[in-house]
């Protein structure tokens, strides 16, 4: 067993703060980083000790792991745990770290390095006899040839970067007249994102379902599959909420999937927490996508449901534990839905909306969890993900799990930004969601900004109260607001007035 006394968390915000709290209750010593805008993040006042790394640009710092070496060596540090996102998959650093005498809390760099290329990860699988979506099985450069390649799939075709992820370097492309210009422009992007220009040509699967696979696997062999997620509600091409398990897998097709995906496991020896990606056709059949080596940001939907904490597994695993329990041992218990809650204007195609968090306040209540980096008069940087928390919730089934989220969305107090929050709410109450009839193009049927109105808002809905309230106090009144008057001024829940005493 190779013991960590002292984990160093090489990430921040949310997941940061997560993997910290179950390193403390596991007895380790951690150290956090910090770039100079996150001074005065959570994670950082946490940590045991926390050293700054550099600029507010991650090139500045989070990327750089040169400098997070040389902390743990001046600190003393046994492991590194990657988070999501910045060096999480970069087999470089990786190699690095274990170079350095130290542990890295995920799988080998030889599993990311196979798994980082979509190419190389489906040329690893194939003796699986794992489904695949139909396309080149290399990757393409010559137009004229790609063109031939395309013909023979069939449009509409999807052009993607081999190196590629969060929808970067990705390109629809309906009729041959448009191929050479999306091709261009798919390697420009990949070369721009991933320094590699690499792309290949699938059949495009015009309604799909993303259907995704934990995974969990140790140094002996042993790995298992820790049931799905289904993560078909997106924005350009990423996750917005997520919830498990599914509404549409069969018991049958669950087994499948879960066979599938232990096999891509194996076909990279892999170690540690990753999920296998699959798309899920109208028909329900599932055809292999990839795999992110790392541990993804929805996994609380899969501890909800599992009961496991999935950061102590992967420390386990990364001590040289083997797993503790077998695939017969797990069961699905209940239902749990994540919302990613971002600092964005849905209204306004999602674009970012940076600014202070002039009132943050949390849900509470049963079955209610939130994972976030964040406080009350806060600021939210402009240098990193505009992601502010995820916001899950469980229940006995999926109505109730539905339920709470929706009393969650409603006591999430946030004003001084644009969220996520009313998106989340329009969708869990779309007849299409609740009656499990949806895909990945949930937003392109089912939702335009005009879906949400002032009403349901809660920035909108706390201003009005707020500039009521504040014009009443300008004149020296006393804040009393009669029924008339505060229907009059706002709509919306009688949560969001009672909390400002509005009667």
């Amino acid at each position: 067993m190779k013991q960590i006394k002292k984990l160093l968390v090489a990430n921040r915000g949310e997941i940061a703060l997560r993997v910290l709290r179950s390193a403390k209750e596991m007895g380790i010593q951690t150290v956090a980083i910090y770039s100079e805008a996150d001074r005065q993040a959570l994670h950082v006042r946490y940590a045991d000790e926390a050293v700054c790394v550099g600029g507010p640009q991650s090139s500045e710092s989070y990327l750089r792991g040169d400098k997070i070496l040389a902390v743990c060596r001046q600190l003393g540090v046994d492991a590194i745990h990657p988070g999501y996102g910045f060096l999480s998959e970069n087999a470089t650093f990786a190699r690095q770290v274990k170079e350095a005498g130290l542990i890295f809390v995920g799988p080998t760099p030889e599993a990311m390095e196979l798994m980082g290329s979509k190419l190389a990860a489906k040329a690893a699988v194939a003796h699986f006899n794992i489904p695949m979506v139909p396309g080149t099985e290399e990757a393409i450069t010559d137009v004229e040839a790609a063109k031939a390649v395309a013909r023979q799939v069939g449009f509409p075709i999807l052009i993607k970067a081999s190196a590629g992820g969060g929808g970067k370097g990705m390109r629809i492309v309906n009729a041959e007249s448009e191929f050479e210009e999306q091709m261009q422009l798919a390697v420009s992007e990949a070369t721009s994102a991933f320094g590699d220009g690499a792309v290949f040509i699938e059949k495009y699967i015009g309604s799909p379902r993303h259907i995704e696979i934990q995974v969990l696997g140790d140094e002996h062999g042993n790995i298992v599959h820790l049931f799905e997620r289904e993560c078909s509600i997106q924005r350009r091409h990423q996750k917005v909420i997520e919830e498990a398990p599914s509404s549409v897998l069969t018991p049958e097709l669950r087994e499948q999937m879960g066979r599938a995906a232990v096999d891509v496991a194996r076909a990279c020896h892999y170690t540690g927490a990753g999920t296998v990606e699959f798309l899920l056709d109208e028909n329900h059949n599932f055809y292999f996508l990839e795999m992110n080596t790392r541990l993804q940001v929805e996994h609380p939907v899969t501890e909800q449901i599992t009961g496991l904490d999935l950061v102590k597994e992967q420390i386990r695993v990364a001590q040289g534990l083997p797993l503790p329990f077998q695939q017969a041992d797990l069961t699905i218990t209940g239902h749990a839905l994540e919302l990613r809650v971002y600092a964005e204007d849905p209204a306004n195609n999602f674009l970012p909306d940076i600014g202070t968090l002039t009132t943050y306040v949390r849900p509470q209540g049963p079955g209610v969890r939130v994972d976030d980096g964040f406080e009350q008069g806060m600021d939210i940087p402009i240098y990193y993900d505009p992601m502010i928390a995820k916001l899950v919730t469980f229940g006995k089934d999926r109505a109730e799990a539905i339920a709470r989220m929706l009393r969650a969305i409603d006591e999430y107090q946030i004003t001084g930004i644009q969220t996520t929050l009313s998106f989340g709410r329009y969708v869990l109450q779309h007849p299409a969601f609740v009656g499990g009839n949806f895909d990945t193009n949930f937003i392109r049927d089912h939702f335009t900004p005009a879906d949400l109105t002032p009403t349901t808002d809660d920035e909108a809905e706390i201003n009005k109260l707020a500039a009521v309230l504040g014009a009443m106090l300008l004149t020296a009144k006393k804040p009393q607001v009669d029924g008339a008057t505060a229907a009059a001024s706002v709509t919306g829940s009688a949560w969001k007035r009672n909390r400002l005493g509005v009667r």
